[in-house]
């Protein structure tokens, strides 16, 4: 940045003069990295330069930039939604003339099947091939449409299934640090990502930029188009110390999460510094990163360092590709020793030396729980919680789901080994896991399977019953499989049931229906409490259980040491030879049939893949202010994607399992929402079908509302008799509206339900950009406004939408009584954070500029 270059090291930065990049490199690494982005593309960078200039001043500024990431990464749950909207909007295009080689991707993508397989089978040595094989049953159908886009789109790769979890395969075999430019031949730049998952953050690890975004987003990108984002604010987190003995990777993240989500950094991006990195592996700090959605910044950087290059190497980067990284780090300021003092928005300091061991939970993951809180968090939140003091049974509290998930935890070698050290204790104690508690083991890579066999390790996990049951999210994104025989009768006795998991995300409703608490913890603990078999005891000082000699075993008597762990990770590394774990079915994928057409042949009898109705017809384009809207729903705070999109399995009674059996559907194969998202039928139709929607319209949690006439009704059945009456709806919400995953379903099936707005005390950042690339405006409430009266029968108006621009987001918000009569009349804002937004709104959303830019 100060104007050093390496050998063999040309970039975008030779376009400034030397003073220029020694002012600018000050800039935090995020910045350097989309300033480089705006040099690499631009033809004219001078007006972006200076934006980046006037940020140094205030380490703030309100401004937009056009971004153009390096490549898409795709997951098979958002990623057919995606490829269905392509290959509709090629549908279009060639009716109006077009070719349809003009609807293409522009940047490489890659889609990694990884959100479908469930935990159908566990707890035996055949668990991962069987539930491959129904996996493949199951999804023949998307996956034929995965292998016909694979070759209508030349730039995109899949990774089929079997394989592991996009985050985690993004992480060991997808990334670049430093790649060359397209256009550039010459030039050499930072690799940046966008995602359609959130914890696409989890790159960030490496030093690469990389965020999640909606689908629709990922779509203007694979069509070439360059996407505008804000300047960002840039919180450095200095974190210092060095972690007590026993503390996890997990545990760090977990406090991580819960300090910055109490700071505050929705809409910033978060950088890491400080000489606790020295004690970071990188797999630590993809942990830290990939929880970036859970704390709700936008990204979660780390510098590039000799450990970043260490790990890169060992994932199998080659000695030119190490040594092209190295300089081009060092060459922009992206080396972590690199460049001046940094300037930065804002700055906290977190000290590992001060954390304990945690979980959280039962429905956050910023609710941290020292181990002997737990059970008082239980007895918080669920009043009427029994004693249970026989732990022969289950009670109250019980686990019946123990699972080590997600790619948040199981890329971490360290964490996984720790887990399999703790069940070799167990097992040589005599200690077994209840018969109630459902076990099961998800890795995110076939390397970490491997490495559990070369430690020698898997056979002590496999006695608990935490058998290999896929590459993939399985239990984490709600795809847990049925509960075992022993928890399902307890819970028709009304048992209130814990899981405990290595994963990210414990919403409400989101790992099984049936259990009510969700904690998440690290792997080595996942399996501890699986041999508790409850949640309603101290993990850290009461009994896990008892040994072959009837002797009490404790925590400690089974946490590994931190020798013990090298130990076992030295094992593993001496151990290569003749160990390959069976996770893939390339026959299978291999024999699936697909069209090689350009355009896709869809089945009008499908009820798993669907021509979107984006694309077929103008739509209701709706503008102008809107006028006595009736409410759809009156929810609370934190109101998840969980909440809104549809998710988890399909109920016979719910409207979306409902219309599937008037298809010919049997109850037995309606599967999950996310096996049909491609359906819009069904998708719209499950949009807020969630068991925990707490909406106060309604006298019941679940997917209920009112009618026009006030009458108890599913939100699909209301939203339908209020567009027969021609009246618009709005959402009216309270702080921290759509936290959670970037589903691009939350924001479709809440536009195709006729909803023109949604009132909010705050939003979270992608659900709020989705929002608005569907033509729905989202609209920040007054704190002091009190909503609780209002019912179906209020109207409400947002007045002066035709005047919004930017640095006028002013509305008039009217609230109409029952009698007709203006009851109350406020200012209240839109939330629209640059002129692109208020464009997208004007114009209807992304797809219907997509239509009319390719339907000419």
């Amino acid at each position: 940045m100060q104007g050093e270059e390496y050998e063999g090291v040309d970039t975008p930065w030779t376009r400034l003069a030397t003073e220029q990049r020694a002012r600018l490199a000050a800039l935090p690494r995020a910045l350097v990295i989309l300033l480089e982005n705006n040099l690499a593309h631009e033809d004219d960078p001078a007006p972006y330069v200076d934006l980046f200039e006037r940020w140094l001043v205030d380490a703030s500024l309100e401004a937009e930039l056009p971004f153009r990431p390096s490549r898409i990464l795709l997951q098979d749950t958002a990623g057919v939604a995606v490829l269905a909207d392509l290959a509709a909007l090629r549908d279009h295009h060639v009716a109006f003339g077009g070719k349809p080689e003009s609807v293409d991707a522009a940047i490489p993508i890659d889609l990694v099947i990884d959100h479908s397989v469930r935990v159908d089978h566990s707890g035996t040595a055949d668990s991962l091939s069987r539930n491959l094989t129904l996996e493949y049953e199951r999804n023949q159908e998307r996956y034929s449409f995965f292998k016909w886009a694979r070759h209508s789109f030349p730039r995109l790769n899949v990774v089929p299934p079997g394989n592991g979890i996009c985050h985690q395969i993004n992480l060991e075999q997808l990334s670049e640090i430093a790649t060359a430019l397209p256009g550039h031949p010459d030039w050499i730049g930072a690799q940046t990502v966008i995602g359609t998952d959130s914890h696409t953050t989890m790159v960030n690890a490496l030093g690469i930029l990389g965020w999640g975004v909606g689908g629709i987003e990922a779509e203007m990108a694979a069509l070439g188009f360059s996407l505008p984002i804000p300047l960002p604010d840039v919180c450095e987190v200095h974190l210092t110390g060095k972690p007590q003995p026993g503390l996890t990777a997990t545990d760090i993240a977990l406090h991580v999460t819960a300090c910055l989500r109490k700071v505050g950094v929705v809409d910033r991006i978060v950088e890491f510094d400080g000489d606790a990195l020295d004690v970071l592996s990188l797999p630590d700090r993809a942990a830290i990163a990939n929880m970036c959605p859970e704390y709700g910044a936008t990204a979660a950087l780390f510098p590039v360092d000799e450990e970043t290059l260490r790990y890169l190497a060992a994932m199998g980067r080659d000695a030119p590709a190490i040594a092209r990284y190295r300089a081009y780090a060092r060459t922009t300021g992206l080396w972590r020793e690199a460049g001046p003092k940094r300037r930065y928005s804002t700055s906290i300091e977190i000290d590992l030396g001060a954390l304990e061991p945690v979980m959280a939970g039962p429905y956050r993951p910023q609710q941290l729980r020292a181990l002997p809180h737990v059970p008082t968090s239980l007895r918080d939140t669920f009043p009427q919680i029994g004693e249970s003091l026989d732990r022969a049974t289950p009670g109250d509290g019980a686990i019946a789901i123990a699972a080590i998930t997600s790619c948040t935890n199981t890329a971490n070698p360290a964490l996984m080994i720790a887990a399999g050290l703790v069940a070799r204790n167990a097992v040589q104690r005599g200690l077994r896991v209840p018969p109630w508690v459902k076990t099961s083991l998800a890795p995110g890579s076939r390397h970490v399977a491997d490495l559990l066999q070369r430690a020698e390790l898997q056979q002590y996990l496999d006695n608990l019953g935490f058998n290999l049951v896929g590459f993939g999210c399985t239990t984490c994104v709600g795809n847990s499989g049925d509960l075992k025989p022993e928890a399902g009768i307890a819970v028709e006795d009304g048992v209130l049931f814990t899981a405990i998991l290595s994963g990210n995300r414990n919403f409400e409703n989101r790992i099984h229906p049936a259990v009510r608490a969700n904690y998440l913890a690290s792997p080595p603990l996942v399996v501890a409490a699986a041999l508790a078999g409850t949640l309603m005891i101290d993990l850290s000082s009461d009994a896990i259980g008892h040994d072959s000699q009837h002797q009490p075993v404790l925590l400690r008597d089974l946490w590994p040491t931190p020798e013990e762990v090298t130990q076992a990770l030295t094992r593993a590394a001496r151990n290569r030879a003749g160990v390959t774990t069976p996770g893939t079915d390339d026959e299978a994928w291999d024999a699936l049939p697909a069209a090689t057409s350009a355009c896709f042949s869809w089945d009008a009898g499908s009820t798993f893949i669907q021509p979107p109705p984006f694309f077929r017809e103008a739509g209701n384009l709706r503008t102008g202010d809107i006028l006595d809207a009736a409410i759809l729903l009156r929810l609370g705070d934190n109101v998840t994607t969980d909440h809104i999109s549809p998710i988890g399995r399909i109920m016979p009674e719910s409207p979306a399992g409902l219309y599937l059996q008037a298809e010919g559907v049997p109850i037995a194969r309606l599967g999950s929402y996310g096996d049909r998202r491609a359906n819009h039928h069904v998708m719209l139709r499950g949009t807020f079908d969630n068991a925990r929607l707490d909406n106060a319209l309604a006298d019941t949690p679940g997917n209920r509302t009112t009618n026009p006439s006030g009458a108890i009704c599913s939100v699909f059945e209301a939203a339908t008799a209020y567009d027969k009456q021609g009246i618009p709806l709005v959402i009216l919400a309270g702080e921290h509206y759509g936290v959670g995953s970037a589903r691009d379903w939350a924001a479709k099936g809440t536009a195709l339900l006729g909803v023109r707005a949604v009132l909010a005390r705050s939003f979270e950042r992608i659900h709020r950009n989705n929002l608005i690339a569907l033509g729905v405006l989202p609209v920040l409430l007054p704190a002091d406004l009190d909503l609780t009266a209002l019912d179906h029968a209020w109207r409400i108006s947002l007045l002066g939408l035709d005047t919004l621009a930017p640095g006028r987001n002013d509305l008039t918000l009217r609230l109409t009584g029952p009698d007709d009569r203006i009851a109350h009349e406020t200012t209240a804002r839109a939330d629209l954070r640059s002129q692109s937004q208020f464009a997208l709104l004007r114009s209807g959303g992304i797809l219907a500029q997509l239509r009319e830019r390719y339907g000419a």
